[in-house]
C-alpha cells in the first residue's frame, strides 16, 4: 500500500485522540470535525443520484420488456406471409408445404415457428355488436405468453383431427358483450355470400394492451379455412418465436434469407413501428436523467473535495516543504475523493436495487393501465446494466475531480503552513 492512499485513507478516518503529524495541537482533529457535515452531505447527494440512476434504468428496460412480451405475445417475433398488396386483417393464403416448415425451429436463434391465418367479423349477441379480429391458431401454437394473462376460463386445446368451436377473447370484449365463460355467441363474416359461425367461450384473457385487447379472438385456424374456402394445407402466414430480443434483428435476416422469394418476413419492429419508436424514446429519457444525475454526484462531489482541500491547507504546506511533489499531493486527493465515491455508490446501489426488487414483487406503485398498458411500474434488473452503470459513473465522477486537484499546483509551502 503506497503512502498516498495511506494518507487518503487517514483523512477519511474518524478523529483522533492525539495530535496530528502534520497539525500540531491536534488541529486535524478540528479540521476533521470541522469536515465531517461536508462529507456526509456528499455521500448523501452520491446515494440518492446513484439510487435514481439504478432505478431509471430498471424502469425503463422493465417498461421496454414488458410491452415488447406484449405485442409480441400477439405477433410473434418474426412473420412470415406472402408478398401482396392487401393492407386489410385478411390473410393471403399460403402452402403450409414449405421447405423450412416446421424444420426452421432448429435454426440458432429461433424458439418456435407456428401457423396462423386472421379473418375480420362481427360479434353480435342480443343487443350488443362489436367489430373483432379473429384470429386463427393451429395446435403447435405457443400459449406461453398468455398463460399468465387468463382471468377464466383456459387456453384453447387444439388438434389436427378435429375442429373446435372453443374461442378465447379478451375482458374488454366480454364486458363490452356481456360474455362469460362457457357462453356462446354468433360472429358474422362479411363475404359473398355472407356466412356466421356459432361459437363458445373457453377463456377470458387481458393483458392491458387495450389495442389489441379491443380486437382479437383466437380461434380454431380449422375455421378461417372453411370461410375463406381454403384446403387444409394453407394458412395465412408463419409466426416465428426468437430466443434472443436483442439479436431479433440478425434472426429476422437470417429467416428472410432461408424462405423464398415468393415469401416476405417481417420482425414485430416493422410490423409495429411506431410503437417501437415510443419504447425507443424511453431510452433518452432514461439517458438525460443518468447524465444529470452524474454531473450533480460530481458537482457535489468537487465542492466536498475543495472543502477538504481547504481545511488541508496546513497538511499541503508541510508535506510539500518535506519534499512531496505535486503530482503525488494530487494521488493524495484523488484517492479521498474515489473513496467517498465507492462508499456513496456502495450504498445507492443497496438502496437503489432494493427499492427495485420491493417494488418487483411487491407491485406497490400502479399506473393507468389505459395509458401505459400496464397496471404497474415494472422494473427489470439486470446485472450487466448495473455494473456498466457504476463503472462509468465511478470513472465519470473521479475524472471531474482532476480538476479541483490542479490548484494544487499553484500553494506555496510558506504560505499553506502560515494558513489558518
Amino acid at each position: 500500500m503506497n503512502y498516498e492512499w495511506l494518507i487518503a485513507k487517514r483523512i477519511l478516518s474518524r478523529p483522533a485522540r492525539h495530535a496530528s503529524v502534520f497539525e500540531p495541537d491536534g488541529g486535524e482533529t478540528q479540521s476533521r470535525n470541522s469536515t465531517r457535515p461536508i462529507i456526509r452531505i456528499t455521500l448523501t447527494g452520491i446515494i440518492i443520484s446513484m439510487a435514481v440512476m439504478i432505478a431509471a434504468i430498471a424502469v425503463v428496460t422493465g417498461f421496454q420488456k414488458e410491452i415488447r412480451e406484449k405485442i409480441s405475445g400477439f405477433g410473434a417475433h418474426i412473420q412470415i406471409t406472402g408478398f401482396d398488396m392487401n393492407n386489410s386483417y385478411e390473410s393471403s393464403p399460403v402452402s403450409m408445404n414449405q421447405q423450412f416448415y416446421p424444420s426452421l425451429d432448429t435454426m440458432e436463434g429461433i424458439r418456435h415457428i407456428q401457423v396462423f391465418a386472421t379473418k375480420a367479423g362481427i360479434i353480435k349477441t342480443g343487443t350488443e355488436i362489436q367489430g373483432v379480429l379473429l384470429k386463427g391458431v393451429g395446435s403447435d401454437y405457443d400459449w406461453d405468453f398468455f398463460k399468465d394473462k387468463i382471468k377464466g376460463g383456459k387456453v384453447l386445446s387444439l388438434s389436427d383431427t378435429a375442429k373446435s368451436d372453443e374461442v378465447l377473447l379478451s375482458q374488454k370484449i366480454a364486458d363490452k358483450l356481456k360474455l362469460n365463460v362457457g357462453d356462446t355467441f354468433i360472429m358474422h363474416f362479411i363475404q359473398m355470400p355472407p356466412r356466421y359461425r356459432k361459437f363458445t367461450v373457453a377463456g377470458i384473457y387481458s393483458t392491458g394492451l387495450e389495442e389489441f385487447d379491443n380486437l382479437f379472438v383466437f380461434c380454431d385456424i380449422a375455421h378461417i379455412r372453411k370461410l375463406n374456402d381454403w384446403s387444409d394445407t394453407q394458412v395465412g402466414g408463419f409466426e416465428v418465436l426468437v430466443k434472443d430480443f436483442s439479436k431479433l434483428d440478425e434472426v429476422g435476416k437470417k429467416v428472410y434469407a432461408s424462405i423464398g422469394p415468393e415469401l416476405n418476413a417481417r420482425t414485430i419492429r416493422e410490423v409495429y413501428p411506431q410503437v417501437f419508436d415510443w419504447l425507443n424514446l424511453q431510452d433518452v429519457n432514461a439517458a438525460i436523467i443518468i447524465v444529470l444525475m452524474v454531473i450533480v454526484a460530481g458537482i457535489n462531489m468537487i465542492s466536498a473535495l475543495l472543502i477538504i482541500m481547504l481545511e488541508r491547507t496546513n497538511m499541503i504546506g508541510m508535506l510539500k516543504s518535506m519534499g512531496m511533489p505535486n503530482g503525488s499531493l494530487r494521488k493524495i486527493f484523488l484517492y479521498t475523493a474515489a473513496i467517498l465515491i465507492g462508499r456513496g455508490m456502495l450504498w445507492g446501489n443497496i438502496i437503489g436495487i432494493g427499492l427495485c426488487l420491493v417494488q418487483k414483487y411487491g407491485k406497490i406503485i400502479g399506473l393507468n393501465q389505459e395509458s401505459y398498458y400496464i397496471s404497474y411500474v415494472p422494473v427489470h434488473i439486470s446485472i450487466p446494466d448495473i455494473l456498466l452503470l457504476n463503472a462509468g459513473t465511478f470513472i465519470a465522477c473521479t475524472a471531474m475531480m482532476l480538476l479541483p486537484t490542479m490548484i494544487l499546483s499553484g500553494i506555496t509551502p510558506v504560505k499553506a503552513i502560515r494558513f489558518r
